[in-house]
């Protein structure tokens, strides 16, 4: 509080800011006045550098590769070290807005994030986001009856068996990565062994619940966990009305996003290889197996307002959803 002056009033209280380490140890929270405003993540390493000069008596690397046998000139020696071009990423601006900052992203995604009321009543960036360690993807949640949800489809990269739509990175971008049901499983046994041999023709009994490909804390919802979540929504045969985005969807026969659940329809990959269907599907995995070369997916499709809830080939590629453990 200001002093009073000669004849003068009370200041008004300043606002202080502090910050404190994410549980993840990914980074930092920023909290002004008690309420999150959002996050400082540490940086990755930086890229090599360009070559430096020659120290004294010493040979540049284009001199040591010429002794090393190399014939090309300097110029040709130097673009022979350049790899391909990256693929640019998604990068976002913050304006502030009534009530709270409106956040833009180059990938045509916006968000809003409403001020709390004296930090009490708002929610925190824990509770709204998520960051996957292990490749920093940051994911909006969703807390839908007793389940919290992720409300992006996941986008981790696997080694095999993780795809982009039409093999182009801007679907993947817009609708997250398609899975085999052995990646969604990590039948390879990379986080976890729960799902560890699940594949294309072989009858496994996994450990619930499967991580699979999620990140830790996170898990591949089983049939019943789907059927919980529709549930929770009203019942199936109106679930898939309430869970689509409100656009994206063919002939425009969008959802209510009643509960910012945003299904987009990503499509699907066909064991041949092929993809279809973007616009008008979307499928989500389980991690319940129906026979040894099928599992059970969830579909939402244009033109019908319920969530179908069957059985479909291992080597589809679909969409991944995480529920929180």
């Amino acid at each position: 509080n200001g002093r009073n002056g000669l004849n003068g009033e009370n200041g008004k209280n300043g606002t202080s800011c502090t910050v404190e380490p994410l549980a993840s140890k990914d980074g930092f929270k920023v909290i002004c006045a008690g309420d999150s405003v959002g996050v400082l993540l540490n940086g990755t390493n930086g890229t090599n550098g360009t070559n430096g000069t020659n120290g004294e008596n010493g040979l540049s690397a284009y001199e040591i590769a010429k002794a090393g046998g190399y014939t090309g000139s300097e110029e040709e020696w130097i673009a022979s070290l350049k790899g391909d071009p990256g693929v640019a990423g998604t990068s976002c601006t913050a304006e502030e807005i009534s009530g709270g900052v409106k956040i833009t992203c180059t990938d045509g995604n916006t968000y809003t994030l409403n001020n709390g009321t004296d930090g009490k009543d708002g929610r925190n960036f824990d509770e709204d986001w998520m960051v996957d360690p292990r490749d920093r993807q940051l994911y909006r949640v969703v807390t839908i009856g007793e389940q919290t949800w992720m409300a992006h489809n996941l986008n981790y990269e696997t080694d095999s068996g993780s795809y982009c739509y039409k093999d182009s990175v801007k679907y993947c971008k817009k609708y997250g990565r398609l899975y085999t049901w052995a990646a969604a499983m990590d039948s390879v046994g990379t986080w976890s062994t729960n799902g560890k041999g699940c594949g294309y023709n072989k009858t496994c009994s996994p450990t619930y619940p499967v991580r699979g490909v999620c990140p830790e804390g996170w898990h591949l919802p089983t049939q019943t966990e789907w059927n919980t979540l529709f549930t929770a929504v009203g019942g199936q045969s109106t679930a898939g009305k309430k869970l689509k985005s409100t656009s994206g969807w063919y002939s425009s026969d969008n959802g209510t996003d009643a509960y910012s659940f945003s299904a987009l329809p990503a499509g699907v990959r066909y064991g041949s290889g092929g993809y279809g269907d973007e616009g008008n599907y979307a499928r989500f995995w389980s991690s319940s197996e129906s026979s040894s070369g099928r599992a059970y997916g969830v579909y939402l499709d244009y033109g019908y307002d319920d969530a179908g809830l069957d059985y479909n080939y291992k080597y589809y590629g679909f969409s991944v959803r995480c529920v929180k453990d």
